[in-house]
């Protein structure tokens, strides 16, 4: 585990409490106005019998996707938040980092669809992301939604590099700075490729008063499909 990887799991350890009243309040307008219809959207798009979603949270998205039909599996690195996701249920759910993930992920089974929702943060990320194709269902796909490269760069060079979460935008009882690995739109597509995906739709929400794009969502197949 790198030390930029050991850093982000302690802040979503620290932040797990302030994380999960954010969500469950709603207080992120981002989440409220568009990502989350965004996320959930994409998934209807196919099929969608059986979902993993990686890096779930306190498990919102399991407990919406459960009263759609589907059986889920939370996964995430954060104990504390996988906690919280039980505590109201809608899914299985485990924790499991990403290095578990590629040894013994394979436990989980196959899924229809592949959820990394705002989940990618560290730079080293292609062994995870070879190691997802084998959970696949035949004719499953890979959602990954993330901050877009064009709003996020805020300023700085658009350049990939690592940047500092404070959550200052979410409220004051967030504790732990989290760091996380930005990528430009070139640096995401090469990833993936390399990694053995094939794009197949990429889609940029957009807020509905401002027209900024709130978020990247990136649908992929397994190359060989």
């Amino acid at each position: 585990m790198t030390d930029q990887r050991s850093l982000i799991r302690q802040s979503w350890q620290a932040n797990a409490g302030a994380w999960t009243a954010a969500v469950r309040e709603q207080r992120i307008e981002s989440r409220r106005l568009v990502t989350d219809a965004a996320i959930l959207a994409a998934i209807a798009g196919g099929l969608a019998a059986r979902v993993l979603d990686l890096g779930c949270g306190e498990g919102w998205l399991c407990r919406a996707l459960a009263e759609r039909g589907s059986l889920c599996v939370g996964v995430d690195a954060s104990e504390p938040l996988v906690e919280a996701a039980r505590q109201l249920g809608g899914g299985r759910f485990e924790v499991m980092d990403y290095d578990d993930l590629v040894n013994d992920g394979h436990a989980l089974g196959r899924f229809d669809v592949l959820v990394c929702n705002f989940a990618l943060l560290d730079e080293h990320v292609e062994p995870l992301l070879g190691a997802l194709r084998e959970r696949l269902a035949p004719a499953g796909r890979l959602l990954i939604q993330t901050v877009h490269p064009w709003v996020a760069c805020g300023g700085q060079p658009y350049l990939d590099g690592w940047r500092l979460e404070t959550f200052a935008a979410f409220g004051d009882s967030f504790s732990t700075p989290m760091p996380w690995f930005f990528r430009t739109l070139e640096s995401w597509l090469a990833l993936l490729g390399a990694s053995g995906w094939r794009l197949c739709r990429l889609r940029e929400p957009r807020h509905p008063q401002s027209g900024q794009p709130c978020s990247l969502l990136l649908e992929l197949q397994a190359a060989c499909s």
